[in-house]
């Protein structure tokens, strides 16, 4: 029965949540498109719904933005309440960066900035834990990179994957099948020239790493998150195929 639902499942559609116009799933998407999935892109932000089941769909990932999961504005209050229809019907669950904040958020957890204004934009090392270290065969990377000023509490029932010096929760897993990376793993080298390009002033910030050395360390560091991503994700895709209420604290 589960070798059936996991082949039913490849063929459904993995909903992708984006936050600006031109923003896209990157090397994620490309992946998952590589596996049979269409990508069923939605952006609350300018108007898209989102669904109130996800019978039809294999798996939802709500990727970065600029904009922080404490903020009022109500396709960001939504955003995170819609979260509790993955996690309610078991469904494979992915934060990226300000997703993995939108779900610490739902779980009641507290999403904040470095009390000396540091932020994390470039590669920078984490630590796997054993539990992450046993996500896959595949070595955890050990320099990610990264995009952010905020980070999140590791919620009470959840397992931490990566910890980091700055921000400590890099990665965490919830029941079995919901994740939370605070880092990007779906970044090209071309969303790297165009972020670094585009949002330059981000890079005064404390801790914040110059644009060359973002586009230097790619060469560097892609490749071993390259692989871990796919594998990851390869985990991913069937790790809900439970029934609704089989959905286990980790």
């Amino acid at each position: 029965m589960i070798e059936h639902d996991a082949r039913k499942a490849r063929k459904q559609p993995v909903l992708v949540v984006l936050h600006q116009e031109h923003s896209t799933a990157g090397r994620i998407g490309r992946l998952l498109e590589h596996r049979g999935h269409r990508l069923d892109i939605r952006r609350p932000r300018f108007g898209d719904p989102l669904p109130k089941t996800m019978h039809d769909h294999a798996g939802a990932i709500i990727f970065g933005g600029p904009m922080s999961a404490n903020d009022c504005d109500e396709y960001v209050r939504r955003e995170v309440d819609w979260i509790a229809t993955p996690l309610r019907e078991g469904k494979p669950f992915l934060g990226v960066c300000l997703g993995a904040q939108m779900l610490a958020r739902h779980l009641g957890e507290r999403v904040y900035c470095d009390p000396q204004g540091r932020a994390e934009i470039g590669y920078y090392p984490v630590r796997a834990t054993e539990a992450g270290r046993a996500i896959c065969a595949t070595p955890f990377p050990e320099q990610v990179y990264q995009w952010h000023r905020e980070g999140f509490d590791l919620p009470r029932e959840a397992t931490l994957l990566a910890e980091g010096s700055d921000f400590r929760t890099q990665a965490m897993r919830y029941g079995d099948a919901a994740y939370a990376l605070q880092f990007h793993p779906e970044v090209t080298f071309a969303m790297i020239c165009r972020w670094t390009t585009k949002a330059a002033d981000r890079m005064d910030a404390p801790g914040a790493q110059p644009g060359h050395t973002h586009r230097e360390d790619w060469f560097r560091f892609d490749g071993a998150i390259g692989r871990w991503i796919d594998a990851f994700l390869e985990q991913w895709l069937v790790s809900g195929h439970k029934r609704p209420g089989q959905l286990r604290a980790a």
